[in-house]
């Protein structure tokens, strides 16, 4: 896979508001990365064993915004949007006994599966929208893969109710993604669905830095950094790549298809992207890698 580039973040990439000068300008045809982690807004059915098999590169990768949050001893940690709780279990490995760490995901059977694997973790099923523990408040918020998933509308009052939850200087750091993200994939899905007669629309929200830190910014953060990025991710699955990643997210997409005409669409869509995504000369059945774009930052509560 490729490699993280959060080691060349820096805060010159941001806070301007101005976006990556590669960005498309066309956000809105983009498409999901992951949910590693649903906060959610886009309805999607979650499996919790397809979603560890299948994309487990969503917590790999993730490791790097651990990183970037940089948890201390004894801090109180939010997880929003924890998935199956891997990132939250690193989080409190960091914080150790002294310090405290809550996973939340809309998703009851993620969050069943979290409680199963980390006994002795925090884990609630909540709406990031909503999310207010009675007289809890948080050193940092975390997030991966999660905040497209809620629909960009959204976004305002997700920024406003982080920053309700952290103390002063608290600190928001997130990675999501960005404007142009899976753009080949979600173009091809999209228009094979049109041309079927299907009303279909991006559920995802990909936004650029500018229109992000404008988020955040009115809710009364400080963006510290934000930075779009490449990061080209080879799929798991071999030549089945391209459809378990479908399968796991794009429940939204294929809501108004039979179990057959889903697996049309799918392999009509492995055709459109084939020549450009997938590469027949890899591993030992192939490869197929998704042109992810991701979109990294980290806001101060003033």
């Amino acid at each position: 896979m490729a490699d993280d580039p959060s080691d060349a973040d820096t805060p010159a990439d941001a806070a301007s508001g101005t976006p990556d000068d590669s960005a498309p300008d066309t956000p809105e045809d983009a498409a999901p990365d992951t949910p590693d982690d649903s906060a959610t807004g886009t309805a999607n059915d979650w499996d919790p064993d397809a979603y560890d098999r299948d994309t487990g590169f969503v917590h790999e990768y993730g490791g790097s915004v651990v990183d970037l949050l940089d948890p201390s001893p004894g801090e109180r940690v939010l997880d929003l949007g924890c998935g199956t709780g891997h990132l939250t279990a690193a989080i409190a490995d960091a914080v150790g006994e002294s310090g405290s760490v809550v996973g939340v995901d809309q998703s009851a059977e993620m969050v069943e599966r979290a409680r199963a694997t980390y006994h002795d973790q925090r884990f609630e099923v909540a709406d990031a929208r909503e999310y207010a523990p009675a007289d809890e408040r948080f050193d940092a918020v975390f997030s991966n893969a999660a905040l497209h998933w809620i629909p960009g509308a959204d976004q305002p009052s997700v920024a406003e109710r982080v920053r309700e939850l952290l103390v002063p200087g608290g600190r928001f750091v997130a990675e999501m993604g960005g404007a142009g993200n899976v753009a080949t994939v979600v173009d091809a899905t999209l228009a094979e669905l049109r041309a079927r007669g299907y009303d279909a629309t991006n559920p995802w929200h990909f936004p650029t830095v500018g229109e992000h830190a404008a988020v955040l910014e009115s809710a009364g953060f400080e963006v510290r950094l934000a930075r779009l990025f490449d990061r080209p991710t080879e799929l798991e699955g071999g030549a089945e790549g391209l459809a378990r990643w479908l399968d796991v997210f794009g429940d939204s997409l294929f809501a108004d298809l039979d179990d057959g005409e889903k697996a049309d669409v799918v392999d009509a869509v492995e055709a459109r992207v084939r020549d450009e995504l997938f590469d027949p000369d890899a591993g030992e059945e192939g490869v197929w890698t998704a042109d992810y774009r991701r979109l990294r930052f980290v806001a101060v509560r003033e």
